[in-house]
C-alpha cells in the first residue's frame, strides 16, 4: 500500500491544475498546518493567526499560530504529558511535565499548473529539543483532494535528536549526510468536498519506542504502536472555528479544537460619524466654528490663526490611531466651513505640544478632492508633507487637556517558574498625566490585580536584577510608577527625553536618551542610559538597602531598521544590560492593521554570573500590542500589550522606559506617512 500510494501522487503531480493553499489551511495536531501528525507544504494565510488545543493522549497540546509575511508560518506550542511529572525534583508544583517550542515553516515554492507546493520546516529546533524535525514536503491539490509526500528527521525520523540549549541547531545544514540518513518519509491525503468538512488519511512514521527523551516514552510507548496510519474528520461549523475528530495509532481518539481569525480586523467595525455643524453656529467667527468641530472630532489644544489668505490648524489628536486619519479628518472639516478666501491651509499635529507633522496643501485642491475633481494621488502629489518642525506657531491652544486620565485591562503571563509552568495576573492597570508645560508630564501608575498566581519559589540567583521580580508582582496593588519626563525636539528632527523618579516598579532613578530619524525614517538612531536603584518592595516610596549592588547603569546605542513595503521593523539595542552583562537585543516587529507583533532575543556575555541558569541564558520573548478600538468599534489611541517571556533570569535585562523615542517617533516620518496615507481620504 505504501508504494502503491507514492506511484497514484506521482501520477497526480503530473496533472495539469492550478491551485491555491485554500482550503487545506487546517492545524495538525501539533498546530502547524498539515493533517494530523504530518505537516503539509501549505502555509496559513498571510496577516492571519491561529489558537487552539488538541488531546490525543498521552499528549495535550496548547498551539499558536500565525503568519506574519506571505508564505511563512510561525507556531508556538506547549506539550503537555498527562499523568507524567518533570524529572526535576525541584518542580514538584510544576504539575504534568511540559515543554515548550516553536516551529517555522517557509513554503518556497508556490503550487503550479503542473508543479507542487514545496516547503521547508524546522520543529522545536532550540533549547532541550524534545520534539525536532526538519522536515521538507510537497503537496499537490487535485480538488477536491490535496496529497502530501515529505521527508524529515527527529520525531519523523529514525532516531531521537540531541539537545541544544542556547542556540539554533539544524542538521539539515550542519550534517544534511546526517540528516538524510536519519530521515523518513510521511505522507498524506485530504478530500474536502465542501468548505464545511473534510476527510483526512495518512501514513505517520514517528517511532514513539525509540524517541527516549520523550518522558511519555517510558511510560506509554515501550513498544511500537499499533498502527501507523491515521484518520480524521474536520468539520468546521463557522469560517473561523474548526472542530478535528481522530482515530490514531491503531488505539487512541484525538480531539483538536481551533479557532482563527485576520489580524487587527476589528470585531466591531470601527466608524467614525461626520462633523455636522450645529446652524446656530454658522455666524460665529470661523476660527471659533473651526475649533468647535475640531474639538468634538476629538482634537485638543487647538488653535486657529488666520493670517490673510493663508489658514493654520494646531492640534493634538486625542482619538485616531493614525495620525494621517486625524489629518483626514481636519481636511473634511475645512472642506465644509471654510470659505473661498482661504488659499492655503497648514495642517500641524502635535504630540504633548510637540510638533510632529505639518501638511500643507490649498483649499482649492481640497475642494476639488471632495468634489472628485482630483484624484487622491494627485492631491497628495500637489500637498506637502513635513515632519521636521519643532516650534509650534502659538504657545497654547483652547480646549487644552493638562490632566489625563485612563483605566485598562492589565494582562501579564509568565512561563517557566518552578512554582509553576504558567503564572498569571489579571487585573487593571490605571494612569494619571499632568503636563505642566510643552513635552513635560509628570505621571503616576497605579495597578490593581484580583487574580494574581505570582508567588516565585525561586531564589533570586547571582546578580538578581529580575530573578526576585517575584517579591513585587506577588502584590495586588502596586505603585508602578511616579515620575516626571521631559521630551524635547530640537531642530533637524533630533529628539531627546530625559525622565527622573520610580521609573517602574522595581527600579527608580534617571533615565534619559537621545534619537534622529534618518532617511526619511528608514532608520533612527539612538543613545540611551540609564542610572538607578532598586525599590522597596514593602514600601514604594522608599529604596532597598543592602542590596547586592546600589547603583545600576545601562549604557545603549539604539538602532532601528523600518522597512515599510513589508510593514517590518528590527530594533538593535547594543551596549551594557542592568546586571552589568555587555551585548545586544534584536527585536523584529511585524505591525499588522494597528497590531504589533514583537519577538526578541538578547546575546550578552554571561560570564560575570555564578549561578547555572543565568551562565549561558539568551533573555527571549514575545509581545503583542493591539489597539482597543478593535474590541470597541470605536476609534482610540488606547493600546493594549501584552507579553509572555521567562522572568526568572537576569540576563539581558532593561528597566521599563516611559514613552520611550523610537515609539515617540513611531509612525510620524515620511516613509511611514506615505504608507498610511489611505488612512487619509
Amino acid at each position: 500500500m505504501y508504494r502503491l500510494y507514492i506511484i497514484i501522487l506521482v501520477l497526480c503531480l503530473s496533472v495539469p491544475v492550478s491551485a491555491s493553499d485554500e482550503p487545506f489551511t487546517f492545524p495538525s495536531n501539533r498546530g502547524y498546518t498539515g493533517l494530523l501528525e504530518i505537516p503539509t507544504a501549505r502555509v496559513i494565510k498571510e496577516d492571519s493567526y491561529r489558537i487552539g488545543v488538541s488531546q490525543i493522549d498521552p499528549y495535550r497540546f496548547y498551539y499558536a499560530t500565525v503568519s506574519p509575511i506571505k508564505r511563512l508560518e510561525l507556531g508556538l506550542r506547549v506539550t503537555e504529558v498527562i499523568d507524567v511529572k518533570p524529572p526535576d525534583l525541584n518542580l514538584k508544583n510544576f504539575g504534568d511535565f511540559k515543554d515548550k517550542s516553536f516551529d517555522l515553516k517557509y513554503q518556497f515554492l508556490s503550487e503550479g499548473k503542473y508543479s507542487p507546493a514545496l516547503a521547508i520546516g524546522f520543529m522545536d529546533p532550540h533549547g532541550t529539543r524534545i520534539y525536532p524535525s526538519q522536515y521538507i514536503v510537497a503537496s499537490k491539490q487535485i480538488y477536491p483532494f490535496d496529497f502530501t509526500l515529505g521527508f524529515g528527521n527527529g520525531i519523523f525520523g529514525k532516531k531521537p535528536l540531541p539537545e541544544q540549549e542556547e542556540g539554533i541547531k539544524l542538521e539539515m545544514f550542519s550534517n544534511p549526510g546526517q540528516w538524510f540518513s536519519d530521515s523518513q518519509f510521511f505522507l498524506g491525503v485530504q478530500f474536502a468536498p465542501s468548505e464545511k468538512y473534510a476527510l483526512m488519511a495518512e501514513y505517520s512514521p514517528i517511532k514513539y519506542h525509540v524517541q527516549t527523551r520523550d518522558p511519555a516514552q517510558k511510560e506509554y510507548f515501550r513498544e511500537p504502536v499499533s498502527l501507523k496510519f491515521n484518520f480524521g474528520l474536520r468539520y468546521r461549523p463557522t469560517k473561523w472555528s474548526e472542530l478535528d475528530v481522530s482515530y490514531q495509532r491503531g488505539n487512541t481518539i484525538g480531539v483538536n479544537l481551533s479557532v482563527a481569525f485576520n489580524i487587527g480586523k476589528p470585531l466591531i467595525p470601527v466608524y467614525t460619524s461626520p462633523y455636522r455643524e450645529d446652524p446656530a453656529y454658522s455666524q460665529n467667527p470661523l476660527s471659533d466654528r473651526l475649533t468647535q468641530a475640531l474639538n468634538h472630532s476629538g482634537f485638543s489644544d487647538i488653535s486657529v490663526i488666520i493670517e490673510g489668505k493663508d489658514l493654520w490648524i494646531e492640534a493634538q489628536n486625542e482619538k485616531y490611531l493614525y495620525n494621517t486619519k486625524a489629518i483626514g479628518t481636519i481636511l473634511a472639516i475645512i472642506n465644509r466651513l471654510a470659505p473661498a478666501s482661504i488659499r492655503d491651509a497648514h495642517i500641524v499635529l502635535k504630540e504633548n505640544s510637540i510638533p510632529v507633522i505639518r501638511f500643507s496643501t490649498t483649499k482649492t485642491d481640497i475642494d476639488d478632492l471632495y468634489s472628485e475633481k482630483l484624484k487622491f494621488s494627485e492631491f497628495l502629489f500637489l500637498s506637502e508633507i513635513n515632519t521636521s518642525i519643532s516650534k509650534p506657531r502659538t504657545t497654547g491652544g483652547m480646549h487644552k487637556k493638562s490632566l489625563r486620565y485612563g483605566l485598562k485591562p492589565s494582562v501579564e503571563f509568565f512561563i517557566n517558574d518552578p512554582s509553576g509552568f504558567f503564572k498569571y495576573r489579571l487585573g487593571v492597570s490605571g494612569r494619571m498625566n499632568y503636563t505642566p508645560w510643552k513635552g513635560a508630564t509628570i505621571m503616576t501608575g497605579l495597578s490593581w490585580y484580583p487574580l494574581n498566581e505570582i508567588t516565585s519559589s525561586d531564589e533570586p540567583l547571582s546578580i538578581p536584577v529580575r530573578s526576585d521580580i517575584g517579591e513585587y508582582k506577588k502584590e495586588n496593588v502596586a505603585l508602578g510608577e511616579l515620575l516626571i519626563n521631559q521630551t524635547h525636539k530640537f531642530t533637524q528632527e533630533l529628539y531627546g527625553r530625559i525622565a527622573l523618579g520610580l521609573l517602574e516598579v522595581q527600579y527608580g532613578g534617571i533615565d534619559a536618551e537621545i534619537a534622529k530619524p534618518f532617511f526619511n525614517g528608514r532608520v533612527l538612531l539612538g543613545l540611551s542610559g540609564s542610572v538607578v536603584k532598586k525599590r522597596d518592595p514593602d514600601n514604594p516610596f522608599e529604596f532597598k538597602e543592602n542590596t547586592e549592588k546600589d547603583v545600576y547603569t545601562t549604557a545603549f546605542i539604539n538602532t532601528r531598521l523600518n522597512f515599510p513595503e513589508k510593514e517590518i521593523s528590527l530594533d538593535i539595542k547594543a551596549g551594557r544590560f542592568l546586571a552589568g552583562d555587555n551585548g545586544a537585543r534584536f527585536t523584529i516587529s511585524k505591525f499588522i492593521n494597528g497590531v504589533i507583533l514583537s519577538a526578541w532575543y538578547t546575546i550578552t556575555d554571561t560570564s560575570d554570573f555564578t549561578d547555572d541558569r543565568n551562565d549561558g541564558y539568551r533573555d527571549k520573548g514575545i509581545s503583542i500590542s493591539m489597539p482597543i478600538s478593535m474590541l470597541t468599534g470605536k476609534d482610540s489611541r488606547t493600546v493594549l500589550s501584552y507579553s509572555i517571556t521567562p522572568w526568572t533570569r537576569d540576563t539581558g535585562q532593561d528597566i521599563e522606559h516611559f514613552e520611550p523615542l523610537f515609539d515617540h517617533i513611531g509612525r510620524n516620518t515620511k516613509v511611514f506617512i506615505d504608507k498610511d496615507r489611505e488612512k487619509m481620504y
